[in-house]
């Protein structure tokens, strides 16, 4: 793992998508902070990381890196836990009944996620499923329905789902360009979870600390 990988590209990457998560474009520009049930999803999803190797805390900060390269580790750990809190700001509705239904989801998915998983790619590729079908149901399914400019069946469908959840299930629609920040933000968001991995079997730092860790009384004597 390069220290430019590490110190730069990594933290610009989680603190992009950070940003991107809270954009919603409709009839003027606005940032929606991450509510409470992101900050918690976030939190659940970045120890689900930790559990399965994706990235490794322990290696990011301990003593034998110097109190820069701590840091280092930390703002990328910080940036982690903003970028994937956002992440599920942006897949969740931003209210309303269909906000609970995909937080519930979410919140049980990765409960069993952290109980079950341990492998990096498991764990890589069940993510990626799961954040690419929250996409299609929010920005294809829900932003198709809900669109104001949307056909006479869209309208009727759409009274009838509220006349059948007593007006609870409502949504807000956005703008195309929506869609396309927030496609733009889970691409950022994966590719920066399969940077944490250097190729060797090592998350950020961890080459260093194993490098560290071997003590010079068990290294094997130079044969003669």
């Amino acid at each position: 793992m390069t220290q430019t990988r590490e110190c730069v590209v990594l933290p610009a990457l989680f603190l992009t998508v950070a940003l991107l998560g809270g954009v919603r474009v409709g009839a003027d520009l606005r940032l929606h902070p991450p509510p409470l049930l992101a900050l918690t999803l976030g939190l659940l999803l970045t120890a689900a990381l930790a559990r399965s190797g994706v990235v490794n805390p322990a290696s990011l900060m301990n003593d034998r890196r110097t109190a820069l390269e701590n840091v280092s580790g930390l703002i990328v750990l910080l940036s982690l836990y903003g970028a994937s809190a956002q992440v599920f700001n942006l897949v969740t509705p931003d209210a309303g009944l269909l906000h609970g239904i995909f937080g519930t989801f979410f919140f049980v998915q990765l409960l069993t996620t952290f109980a079950s998983v341990r492998d990096r790619r498991d764990m890589l590729r069940g993510l990626v499923v799961l954040l690419g079908s929250a996409f299609v149901l929010r920005f294809i399914v829900l932003e198709s329905l809900y669109a104001p400019e949307g056909g006479s069946l869209k309208r009727v469908l759409t009274a009838l789902a509220q006349a059948g959840t007593l007006g609870t299930l409502t949504y807000q629609a956005n703008a195309p360009a929506t869609g396309y920040l927030a496609f733009t933000a889970l691409l950022l968001y994966v590719l920066g979870l399969f940077l944490l991995y250097d190729g060797r079997g090592q998350t950020p730092g961890a080459l260093v600390a194993s490098e560290g860790s071997r003590h010079p009384a068990i290294q094997p004597s130079p044969t003669n």
